[in-house]
């Protein structure tokens, strides 16, 4: 009798099933991360050589893929994640000469201007770029005609009228799905929207993940079944919505070859203007003394 295949092996992810799927479920942080950047590369034109950044990496699982599957070299950048767990995971997979970590906040990332030729973010955008400004701070790091792919849990469709109760109210394990972070889940019209309003980008590609519902929910059912879950499982809820609201959201957009956008995170700026304020107002008491 020939023995079941393992709950991630996915015909639609071929490139995924050739890693070990304990090292996935040891190194989740979310949704199945190596279906999800399968799928985004699908529409991303990745060559050997090519400088990747890897934004909100996690635990370097998409960074170590991309290494692997394309022959670039990536920059595995993630708050949360320290660099020397990543480190140890880079060089257990053999990709240390083109795998570099590094912990960064991502609106002061410690990065050259144009140093990258594409950015990659899976399962993290959506915590930080829901700001209209934020995607333009992000092209300074990608060279003229560079791409931008992004992929984040999203919404199929408007929340009009509060949110349904089925997303809201408590599983069998007490756990309830939605909570006021969600409030960056947003739908891929929104999402088209937003990017389109940048003049500092050309977008190709903005759509949803067929069924990504269901492997949302597979992935949880995955991890709670090896007992690796960091988070109560939200499967019941995947379930109940059956992709009516739930699911993925892709993005990739081309740089256009005008020049980045001021960067109006830099701390720098804050320095300036304070010490303009000061000027400002030591010269404002100045002319009233005068003036006595």
């Amino acid at each position: 009798m020939s023995e079941s295949p393992h709950p991630l092996h996915r015909d639609e992810f071929p490139r995924s099933n050739a890693y070990d799927s304990d090292w996935v479920l040891d190194c989740q942080m979310g949704p199945n991360a190596l279906w999800l950047v399968e799928w985004l590369t699908e529409r991303m034109d990745l060559k050997p050589g090519m400088r990747v950044l890897d934004l909100g990496c996690g635990k370097a699982l998409t960074s170590v893929f991309l290494a692997r599957e394309f022959g670039v070299q990536v920059w595995a950048a993630d708050l949360w994640t320290p660099p020397d767990g990543n480190w140890e995971r880079i060089r257990t997979a053999g990709v240390e000469d083109r795998v570099f970590p590094l912990q960064a906040e991502a609106h002061a990332l410690p990065l050259a201007k144009e140093f990258f030729d594409a950015v990659v973010s899976v399962d993290a955008y959506e915590y930080f770029g829901t700001d209209e400004l934020y995607l333009a701070y992000l092209t300074r790091f990608v060279r003229p005609r560079g791409t931008l792919g992004v992929v984040v849990p999203g919404l199929m469709q408007p929340i009009e009228g509060g949110v349904p109760e089925h997303l809201t109210q408590p599983q069998s394990n007490g756990a309830s799905f939605w909570n006021d972070e969600c409030i960056c889940f947003l739908t891929a019209d929104r999402w088209r929207a937003l990017w389109q309003r940048s003049n500092r980008v050309d977008v190709a590609v903005v759509d949803t993940l067929p069924d990504g519902w269901k492997l949302w929910r597979d992935f949880e059912v995955a991890v709670e079944s090896a007992g690796k879950s960091h988070f109560p499982s939200v499967a019941e809820t995947l379930d109940n919505d059956a992709g009516r609201y739930l699911g993925f959201v892709r993005l990739v957009a081309t740089r256009r070859d005008e020049a980045s956008a001021v960067n109006l995170y830099e701390p720098s700026l804050l320095a300036r203007f304070q010490g303009n304020e000061q000027e400002l107002v030591a010269g404002t008491q100045s002319r009233n003394r005068s003036a006595e």
